[in-house]
């Protein structure tokens, strides 16, 4: 009989190979299989699973991973040579997690939509909401937006998220907003580069443990003055 074990975090790099963070404290699990209009895909060790819908309706491109040779203007910028793009609905899914408060970290960086001298190239605009959990926690969502109008910069967003079903799911989903085709047909819909998901222990009880009156009784063998330490703000004090 095999015994289920529960994890506390997972890390994933979105549309690429696996990657470690500089501080050596963070290996980001590979995420670079080919995605179809309607795929769901659980990763070999079984800590998490992604789910892409959708059709880019204006373009043959059925890539689902976009890729650069730009860095982003970070510490880790081999976070963010890649990113998984879908034209509509991109789920992950945290699996065999222990039920608690978690922390939610989403990384970003805008490496389709690029800053352009020649300014049209740049107007495109790359909008989506975030779920977490079920529930909204970002509207119209733009990368570049958040990154004071720059492309091959790093943006990290932080979430709360509370575990009680022992999984965790992140949904990126594109509502219609924002451009369609610009610099070129088909740039439109979800994309993330990264994505690390801790629990967050402060939030556990610690409370300290009581003894009960017979407890004590017999540990200081019915309070005797033998084992009396001396004199307390609250009476004796026993060893």
């Amino acid at each position: 009989m095999s015994i289920c074990k529960f994890r506390d975090n997972f890390s994933v790099k979105c549309g690429g190979l696996e990657t470690r963070s500089s501080n050596h404290q963070i290996t980001y699990e590979r995420d670079n299989e080919t995605l179809g209009p309607a795929t769901y895909y659980v990763a070999s060790k079984n800590r998490w699973a992604v789910s892409n819908v959708g059709r880019f309706w204006d373009s043959n491109n059925s890539e689902s991973v976009s890729t650069s040779q730009i860095s982003a203007n970070t510490s880790d910028p081999q976070l963010f040579y890649t990113s998984r793009i879908s034209p509509a609905s991109l789920r992950y899914y945290g699996l065999g997690l222990e039920n608690g408060n978690y922390t939610v970290r989403l990384q970003f960086s805008e490496i389709t939509i690029q800053n352009s001298p020649y300014g049209w190239e740049s107007h495109g605009r790359r909008v989506f909401d975030i779920y977490i959990q079920g529930n909204l926690v970002q509207r119209d969502f733009d990368i570049k937006k958040e990154a004071s109008g720059n492309s091959f910069q790093a943006v990290q967003k932080d979430f709360p998220a509370k575990v009680s079903d022992n999984y965790l799911e992140i949904h990126l989903f594109w509502a219609g907003k924002g451009t369609c085709c610009i610099p070129t047909a088909g740039t439109y819909g979800p994309s993330i580069s990264a994505i690390s998901v801790t629990r967050e222990l402060l939030g556990i009880d610690a409370r300290p443990y009581t003894f009960s009156y017979a407890e004590l009784k017999a540990a200081t063998a019915d309070f005797n003055p033998a084992n009396k330490l001396g004199e307390g703000g609250f009476g004796p004090v026993f060893k």
